[in-house]
């Protein structure tokens, strides 16, 4: 469910049409809304209230503009952040330190550090290496860092191949056969706590049957590790729930990921921990376009957009679905292909789709583009950097200003010994 629909045959974003936001912020243009984001955080928190004791932190990477951020704190959501830029953003949208797990392949010496000097609840190690970097950096400043060891389980998530991380060719955890050696050799150096191990597969799962396998294998290893004189207080269980982007897709809800999460880990006795992302903001936010004009083609017109694969990547680099809609639907279809205007053939959102009837200088939006949107987003053939709004009730902000070419390129220097001709 979202607060995105139709009153007196005008998309609304709550209680505000989206065409005054159009015609104020201009297009193209994000919209969040408050209302569900709040929903998506309460329904998943909901969906696990009889898993135990369990610990939320929203995927920043998912949508980390300081205003979603500061909602989900407001929730009871800490953060799961993969890069410092990322935590110093959590921090500064309220979320307490100790509720921010810090994951990542490549965490750097100075982004670890970070970690420590903030005070965070828990680094993800992704290898040993990184296990033995944390504990000198820990150790030489007197400190114990909070870590669990993060496990490759060998496990298709069934999703996109470039947004599966559980298989063993990803680069993302240890093996598990190798899992309990290099959980022993960390737990003995001094400056690590090691307190548990982590594990995700994937997103955007449409099936419970991965997660299940998953979370049944990382059960065993709790097993033979607490066999072999462990203390294991805390499992790591990741994210990476599905949203529908179209009629085709049917995800399972929280209750049923929350139940199945309640029998598989029954007896476990652990804090579990959990970084949704993408079910949390996917649905709470939609870009709004404008239409530029319309070009006849061999098969069907093109409808281009001022909306480019430099706002919303997912289709060019996914070829993901996002539905289009017309912001004043007049009832009538066409078969059309929506395109942006960017030099590049891979700048298309739908190819030959049955949408909306839309002329030239019509508004539309993109569903479910509250995540994995405008963190995205880049300035190709030197375009704006797309703005951000959220809507709360019959009110809206800009929550990310659009950032034009010339404040960009005004970060740009030519030397002088190129002024002068040389």
């Amino acid at each position: 469910m979202d607060h995105f629909q139709l009153k007196d045959g005008v998309l609304h974003a709550e209680d505000m049409p989206l065409p005054v936001i159009a015609e104020q912020v201009g297009t193209p243009c994000y919209v969040y809304s408050r209302a569900t984001l709040e929903r998506h955080a309460r329904v998943f928190r909901e969906g696990l209230q009889d898993a135990g004791n369990i610990h939320l932190a929203f995927a920043v990477k998912a949508n980390p503009n300081l205003a979603v951020l500061r909602i989900l704190a407001n929730q009871g959501y800490g953060a799961d952040v993969v890069s410092g830029g990322e935590l110093e953003r959590a921090l500064a949208a309220g979320m307490k330190a100790e509720d921010i797990v810090f994951s990542g392949v490549g965490k750097s010496r100075s982004e670890l550090l970070l970690g420590l000097d903030r005070g965070i609840g828990q680094f993800n190690l992704e290898s040993e290496e990184e296990g033995v970097m944390l504990a000198e950096i820990a150790s030489a400043r007197g400190q114990q860092a909070p870590a669990t060891l993060r496990v490759n389980p060998d496990v298709d998530a069934g999703t996109h191949a470039k947004i599966s991380t559980g298989k063993a060719e990803n680069k993302f955890g240890v093996a598990i056969d190798i899992a309990p050696d290099i959980y022993a050799r960390l737990s003995a150096l001094d400056g690590l706590d090691m307190r548990g191990v982590a594990v995700h597969i994937g997103s955007q799962l449409q099936k419970l049957d991965p997660l299940e396998k998953c979370y049944a294998r990382m059960g065993e290893l709790v097993a033979e590790l607490r066999d072999a004189g462990h203390a294991i207080t805390h499992v790591d269980l990741g994210g990476g729930l599905g949203v529908p982007y179209s009629g085709e897709d049917n995800p399972p809800s929280p209750a049923d990921y929350g139940a199945m999460v309640a029998h598989v880990t029954k007896g476990w006795n652990v804090t579990l921990m959990f970084e949704p992302g993408r079910v949390i903001a996917g649905n709470s936010g939609v870009m709004m376009t404008q239409v530029i004009r319309i070009k006849p083609g061999v098969n069907s017109d093109f409808v281009i957009v001022d909306a480019a694969m430099n706002d919303l990547m997912r289709p060019a680099i996914y070829d993901a679905w996002h539905d289009f809609e017309a912001v004043k639907p007049s009832g009538q279809m066409m078969t059309a292909s929506i395109v942006g205007p960017i030099c590049e053939s891979s700048d298309i959102f739908a190819k030959e789709r049955e949408v909306d009837r839309v002329e030239t200088d019509d508004f539309g939006i993109f569903r479910t583009a509250g995540a994995y949107g405008a963190t995205m987003a880049n300035t190709y053939n030197s375009r704006p950097l797309v703005p951000e709004v959220l809507v709360d009730g019959d009110k809206y902000a800009v929550v990310a200003e659009r950032i034009e070419p010339a404040t960009i390129m005004a970060a740009e220097h030519v030397p002088d010994w190129l002024k002068q001709g040389g």
